[in-house]
């Protein structure tokens, strides 16, 4: 299994939420925010963690906070700002709406790398995952070209490189569920008190 001294954990934080009408990473659940659960599962296997937001209100957590170098270009914009700060050759991604991630699911993403795979990411109930996904530096390079040329859709950004996939099991694909309407919100809270 690779080092955990050669992974950096990259949590994006910066979408506006149009449809939770607030900043996901600092909703709730179970007494703690997303962001916080985010953190709890990459700390364990990375050596560093980097927020990529433009609100200052992360610092609180006294990790090191990056801005979008490219604005107002979604995920990908904010990945490759994450990847260009980072030091390691492999980084653990994970965006901050996904609170009931754990460090199991995790650990799978980097017990599966290998040499020539540049992300290895997350498919639940039939869907690929990049925001739950360990990327090889060298992706930094790819995302800025897209970038540059105004290419915004991370599944365009993620099929140009090489990708190996790691299926859930049905009982952990809550583990995996995104959080983006108040209604999903909801329904989380309800199943984990269950």
């Amino acid at each position: 299994m690779i080092d955990k001294g050669n992974i950096t954990g990259i949590i994006l934080a910066g979408g506006k939420s149009a449809r939770m009408g607030t900043d996901k990473g600092f909703l709730k659940l179970n007494s703690k925010t997303f962001i916080e659960h985010s953190i709890e599962a990459l700390k364990p296997l990375v050596c560093k963690i980097i927020i990529v937001s433009n609100n200052p209100d992360y610092d609180i957590f006294n990790f090191e906070r990056v801005e979008d170098i490219i604005k107002d270009a979604g995920p990908l914009a904010g990945l490759y700002s994450g990847l260009k700060q980072s030091k390691t050759e492999f980084n653990l991604v994970l965006s901050c709406d996904v609170p009931l991630i754990n460090q199991e699911i995790l650990a799978s993403l980097i017990e599966a790398q290998d040499s020539y795979t540049d992300i290895v990411q997350i498919v639940s109930q039939g869907q690929s995952m990049p925001l739950i996904a360990l990327y090889n530096k060298r992706c930094e390079s790819v995302f800025y070209k897209l970038l540059i040329h105004n290419e915004r859709r991370l599944h365009i950004a993620v099929n140009q490189c090489k990708v190996k996939n790691i299926e859930l099991n049905f009982k952990n694909d809550l583990f995996t569920l995104n959080i983006n309407t108040p209604e999903e919100l909801k329904k989380v809270v309800h199943a984990n008190h269950n």
